[in-house]
């Protein structure tokens, strides 16, 4: 008897566990999403037609200055003066910063009051000689102690001349490393000048495309911040080595101008003919869906998108031109492809 109540009970368990395991199905597929395959996806369409589009050869480079050095004193001192900030506009020459040269002077002072009686022995010891009342040698040393003081003189002259440090060229300070009451030592950078006057423009050309570039021929630049104000560049440079993507350095040399005002770090363009016009089937970029290196769109066709292959034999800029797969009044689907897919019906926005 009590057998067949363990059986009974065991098998009870057994059809609770499988209708709670049953249950629980139904309340997931409950929740799962299921789309809707015959539900309208929306999109947006462009339809195709013939057209004209601008191209040119056009590379894409930086400008940097021509002239660009980090000012330091070539002798050691405190700063006393800084004349300059960041953003003056300084000409070749200019004073720049001012250095402690008070020692200095008093070194000079002294080496002034000993040529004053160097040069009162040589006057001596002239006289004397004439009237044999010293021997020569005495003059001769008073001589040399003489030209000696001379050139400690000279000495510390360019050393007083060095605590004023002048512009090496004309330019902008783009930088203030130090200030008044800083210790000044050679080698260690004060201020920074640039001179954008003049400026070097550079791009990374193809070694496919470098036959197109002579050296001191004159080349049409412009500005990204300016494209309407035409620039002139000379060729000065092309570079004999490659970079990481084979491509190789060619610099030109641009004329600034208070028009342009181009600042080191701008991007700009140097054109290498006229605008050439191309036309045909173009259509975005964004419409392409590339399947296992083949180029798609999707066509509509009686509210419904079709998946077609197209071959491209060009890009310009975001658009592709194509050669086959597309014909002239064709409308393609050029964004909403999220859960779209061969066959599904779709509404345009």
């Amino acid at each position: 008897m009590k057998k067949i109540i363990w059986v009974i009970a065991g098998i009870a368990i057994i059809g609770l566990v499988v209708f709670k395991l049953v249950t629980n199905k139904k309340t997931t597929e409950g929740k799962i999403y299921h789309y809707d395959k015959d539900k309208q996806i929306l999109v947006e369409v462009d339809t195709i037609h013939f057209e004209n589009l601008s191209a040119e050869d056009a590379y894409t480079g930086t400008f940097e200055p021509n002239k660009e050095t980090k000012i330091s004193a070539d002798i050691q001192g405190k700063i006393n003066a800084v004349l300059v900030d960041v953003g003056d506009y300084v000409s070749k020459g200019q004073t720049l910063i001012h250095l402690d040269n008070s020692l200095l002077k008093l070194q000079l002072q002294s080496v002034e009051v000993q040529i004053e009686g160097l040069q009162d022995d040589v006057n001596r010891y002239t006289i004397l000689m004439q009237a044999d009342a010293v021997q020569g040698i005495q003059l001769e040393k008073a001589k040399l102690g003489l030209k000696s003081a001379k050139i400690q003189k000279a000495t510390l002259l360019e050393q007083i001349n060095k605590t004023t440090i002048n512009a090496p060229f004309s330019g902008v300070v783009t930088a203030k490393l130090n200030e008044v009451g800083a210790f000044a030592a050679p080698g260690a950078p004060l201020l920074q000048i640039t001179d954008i006057a003049t400026l070097k423009f550079t791009v990374n050309i193809p070694e496919t495309d470098l036959k197109q570039f002579k050296i001191e021929q004159q080349y049409y630049i412009s500005a990204d911040i300016f494209p309407e104000i035409p620039l002139s560049g000379k060729l000065t440079m092309i570079g004999s080595k490659a970079n990481m993507g084979n491509s190789f350095p060619v610099q030109f040399q641009v004329a600034n101008n208070k028009q342009t005002a181009i600042k080191s770090g701008m991007f700009g363009k140097v054109r290498l003919s006229a605008n050439k016009t191309e036309q045909g089937i173009f259509i975005s970029s964004s419409a392409i869906i590339n399947n296992e290196d083949q180029a798609q769109v999707y066509v509509v066709k009686s509210e419904k998108a079709v998946l077609r292959t197209i071959t491209i034999s060009n890009n310009i800029g975001n658009k592709a031109i194509v050669s086959g797969g597309l014909n002239q009044g064709d409308i393609v689907i050029t964004s909403g492809f999220i859960n779209l897919f061969d066959g599904a019906n779709i509404r345009t926005k």
